[in-house]
């Protein structure tokens, strides 16, 4: 196991890396390492940084140093970025704020907004050792009670998220308050229409019917924006130990964060997910009404009008894709492996999830 670096170590300056092997793009080897050196107590040089797989937005790197210390980086990815998107700073005030309250989050170890370290802002924060559960094969790792307590404890996480005083932690500017989903619609419509490499009909129906639908918030709470299980660590008894991507996170309204997570937990026997088989595929996980009972339950919100918000998860989903692919296309994120082009198959769908959702709502 990685040790997490303690933040009260005596500082060791680390090594300026002089690699025989290419970086990985998005890093300067040099400045980051000098950066590690005055900044992040303990770290030891040289550093090596690899390219996470997995992330269609801000780059995730491993970081591992020389006296065996694990970190990961965050920064947003290369080229021309739409307005306000990936705030790398936004995420870094959001994980420390909640370093001390019952949501689990990799400890913040610092922030470098200097364009001269790194052309772009960066934060580094501790490794936490879990499992990422990405897919089917991914699932395979817990047995039947772990996945169980996995099940379980994303909602309860969830809730505890959505009970925090967002005054009491620090975040009351974090974002307006009411009228979340019609500034989220707004929002997201509009990136659509700014990345869009081609018409999808069925997202600008979608929109106008869910404008139409909007219904009364419940409160007001700590809004992730992209919580799904594989946005979690979680340990071998299934435990959530860490949120991650903190990029989306506002104020607004909680049950379009149940709404999401629905979308992002196929079942065993959904024919054909937009999504592809994610962990909560596999038998042994609970169902998606068992996940609904329990945050119910938790927090004693009403749920009847959460067919909008899975909706809403849904045509925000293909909203989302439909930029990334743009990004892939234009050659603006890294090669990680990842077939973007099947994206063109699965934003239609996603919209049609979506347009699928609203159909026999009174």
């Amino acid at each position: 196991m990685n040790p997490i670096p303690s933040l009260t170590a005596s500082p060791t300056a680390p090594e300026h890396a002089v690699s025989t092997t290419p970086p990985p793009p998005g890093i300067n080897v040099d400045n980051v390492t000098g950066w590690f050196a005055a900044h992040v107590p303990g770290a030891t040089g040289p550093l090596h940084f690899s390219l996470i797989a997995g992330g269609r937005s801000n780059y995730t790197y491993l970081v591992d140093d020389s006296a065996g210390h694990r970190y990961v980086l965050r920064r947003p990815p290369l080229g021309v970025l739409l307005p306000s998107a990936h705030d790398v700073a936004r995420e870094y005030r959001i994980i420390s704020a909640l370093a001390d309250t019952s949501v689990p989050v990799a400890p913040a170890l610092g922030f470098c907004d200097d364009p001269e370290v790194n052309e772009r802002p960066f934060y580094v924060m501790a490794h936490v050792n879990g499992l990422v559960l990405r897919n089917a094969d991914d699932a395979r790792l817990l047995g039947d009670a772990a996945k169980v307590r996995a099940s379980e404890s994303i909602a309860d996480v969830l809730a505890d998220l959505h009970a925090l005083d967002v005054d009491a932690v620090g975040l009351s500017d974090l974002g307006k308050r009411e009228g979340y989903l019609g500034r989220q619609l707004k929002r997201w419509y509009g990136q659509f229409q700014q990345s869009s490499t081609y018409r999808v009909q069925t997202i600008h129906d979608v929109h106008e019917e869910l404008l139409r639908r909007i219904p009364e918030q419940q409160g007001v709470s700590i809004v992730h924006g992209d919580y799904r299980l594989d946005n979690t660590i979680v340990n071998h008894a299934g435990q959530v130990v860490a949120v991650l991507d903190w990029e989306l996170c506002t104020l607004g309204d909680p049950l379009a964060d149940v709404g999401l997570l629905l979308v992002y937990w196929p079942e065993p026997d959904d024919p054909n997910p937009p999504l592809g088989l994610a962990a909560s595929s596999t038998p042994g996980f609970l169902g998606r009404q068992a996940l609904r009972t329990r945050y119910a339950q938790r927090t004693g919100r009403s749920l009847r009008d959460l067919d909008v918000y899975v909706a809403f998860g849904y045509w925000k989903l293909a909203c989302i894709l439909d930029g990334v692919y743009a990004r892939y296309r234009a050659g603006a994120m890294a090669d990680d492996g990842y077939d973007w082009r099947a994206l063109e198959e699965q934003v239609p769908l996603l919209a049609m999830s979506a347009a699928n959702a609203l159909e026999g709502l009174s």
